[in-house]
């Protein structure tokens, strides 16, 4: 359909009323209101890691591949090596990117070009044994390093007791110190490390040096983007039995030498903006039983992430959710929830 030619002619007749010319905007807008009035909701890929476990079956009750260290599972992503495939409503079985390419405007925005992918990528980590320290490229010199800037919010969902998270240097930490402590195996007397509880979240820009616990079950949304260089793994082998790779010089041309411990969001039962970066913003959203919840159209498309609760989509499909769920909220829809039980939600929104 052509929206500049939508009219409505009164009268053919001669010397009949004239042709009365129809606002082509109210008819896109609703023409893209009704295209997607749906969730996308998107099937996970399971990702085996040394560091990983089974968690993910007890905890978000999960169907996970026999007998593997499961660690990540990607809800989102748009990427050339893995694309989410839609797993409900009249696009199920297409990719999240032939989802954009045929309806970028209705999905993203009008100002979204259908060749850009989708900008964040969203994991559960069931982290059961530490992860290696580690950092993302900050943007200035990504491209010089041949990979991608990558700033990430971690939302703890699970913790064990006496869970930590590894995030930036402790205070009066140099490169010089840092090199030395890498050559003798110290280098915990260089990392700010920091006990976690559930609903405790921390913001990890490109630069920031970092590791994750044992016992953390986190969920992650990140920009789209899969560069990690490891610098330090612990003494421990990877899958096959032998040390993993590490970048050491990468790692350590890409740490934020003036980075000194940051502090986490600790978790409360009330609304705050937990994360707000140049790529994204999150939100934190309580709601109690019984309580209903709406996004009007035309304003963002929205991530919405259930870390606990659940509830219905009672404007639309009927779409249900619960804990561990992750679902795209396209721009053009508006959509009304009805809180079943007490419920934490995350919105991610201003995607860059």
């Amino acid at each position: 359909m052509c929206v500049a030619n939508v009219f409505a002619r009164m009268n053919s007749k001669p010397g009949g009323p004239a042709v009365k010319f129809i606002n082509p905007s109210r008819v896109f807008h609703k023409i893209l209101t009704t295209r997607m009035q749906q969730i996308l909701r998107l099937k996970p890929i399971y990702q085996e890691r040394v560091w990983g476990g089974r968690g993910l079956e007890s905890s978000l009750h999960r169907s996970l591949p026999a007998n593997r260290p499961i660690g990540e599972s990607w809800e989102i992503v748009d990427r050339p090596e893995a694309q989410s495939m839609v797993a409900n409503g009249e696009f199920a079985g297409k990719s999240l990117r032939e989802i954009i390419q045929t309806h970028s405007a209705e999905v993203m925005g009008p100002r979204w070009s259908k060749e850009k992918a989708f900008p964040i990528l969203v994991k559960w980590l069931d982290c059961r044994e530490r992860l290696s320290l580690q950092v993302h490229p900050p943007a200035s010199i990504a491209s010089q390093l041949k990979g991608e800037p990558k700033t990430e919010n971690w939302y703890i969902a699970e913790a064990a007791p006496g869970s930590h998270l590894i995030v930036g240097l402790k205070r009066g930490a140099t490169k010089e110190k840092f090199e030395s402590a890498l050559r003798d195996l110290s280098l915990e007397e260089c990392v700010h490390r920091f006990p976690v509880n559930v609903g405790d979240s921390i913001l990890v820009h490109s630069g920031q040096v970092h590791a994750i616990d044992g016992g953390n079950l986190i969920l992650e949304i990140q920009q789209n983007s899969d560069t990690t260089y490891r610098v330090y793994d612990w003494g421990r082998v990877g899958l096959d039995g032998k040390p993993r790779q590490m970048h050491v010089s990468e790692s350590l041309a890409s740490i934020a030498w003036n980075d000194f411990e940051p502090s986490p969001v600790r978790g409360e039962a009330k609304a705050a903006v937990i994360a707000d970066a140049a790529e994204f913003r999150i939100r934190r959203v309580p709601l109690a039983a019984g309580t209903t919840f709406s996004l009007k159209a035309h304003e963002d498309v929205r991530i919405l992430s259930v870390v606990s609760g659940e509830l219905e989509e009672v404007s639309g499909t009927k779409e249900a959710l619960s804990r561990g769920d992750n679902v795209i909220l396209p721009y053009a829809g508006s959509f009304e929830f009805r809180v079943r039980t007490p419920a934490m939600l995350l919105l991610t929104e201003k995607f860059t």
